[in-house]
């Protein structure tokens, strides 16, 4: 009943995505817009730290405005539909769920535009890559968690910068630093524990979102 519920909302966030593709291309037009300034700043003395960072920060302002409106969008009218229908646990982790396949689209969208524009600095690219999945898995979890807390004020956009910055800046400085790592070419074993800090994080998001939710959604 979980997989099923949770396969269904999760196939309907999509459905409405398609048909709201102005929110998705608004998103996708910032990410693009954003990396073009970036070559026009620092081209010819771009390094592969600054390359990173860059990175790093345009997916995480992306995330913000991605996240925000996974329960900003929802009206009274839906969510008491949702409410008859299935549980809060599956509400909130279809959320966290659809909000990371999408933010993994942006990453290799981001990705390609970075290498496209700036070239490709990643010696260890499958590193990389582990560190990219996990990473917008980590903003993902923990900005649906804040984006479900602050879809209950009516200043939503303030609320969630002021709450989700600094809960993300622990997880960023890990992404910046594991990412580097894997840019530089050094080995899993030297990316690893900093990987396994992040899954950590992603759990403890996932473990509030569900104990917190269910009341967050009676409200």
């Amino acid at each position: 009943m979980f997989v099923k519920d949770t396969a269904r909302l999760i196939r309907k966030e999509f459905l409405l995505e398609w048909r709201q593709k102005h929110a998705l291309g608004g998103i996708v037009l910032y990410l693009v817009s954003t990396i073009f300034i970036c070559y026009l700043a620092f081209a010819g003395v771009m390094s592969p730290q600054t390359w990173n960072a860059l990175f790093w920060i345009i997916i995480a302002f992306a995330s913000l405005n991605l996240v925000l409106k996974s329960f900003g969008d929802e009206s009274p009218a839906r969510k008491y539909y949702q409410y008859t229908l299935t549980s809060p646990s599956v509400v909130i982790f279809s959320k966290t769920l659809t909000n990371t396949l999408v933010m993994i689209v942006l990453g290799v969208l981001g990705y390609l535009l970075f290498t496209l524009f700036m070239g490709n600095m990643t010696e260890n690219l499958l590193a990389w890559w582990v560190v990219l999945v996990v990473g917008v898995t980590g903003f993902s979890s923990v900005l649906t968690m804040v984006s479900a807390i602050v879809s209950q004020s009516r200043n939503n956009f303030t609320l969630m910068a002021v709450l989700g910055f600094p809960l993300i800046l622990p997880l960023l400085l890990l992404l910046i630093r594991a990412s580097s790592a894997a840019i530089s070419g050094q080995p899993f074993a030297t990316i690893g524990p900093d990987l396994l800090v992040i899954l950590l994080i992603v759990f403890i998001a996932l473990t509030l979102s569900h104990i917190l939710f269910p009341y967050l959604w009676k409200e």
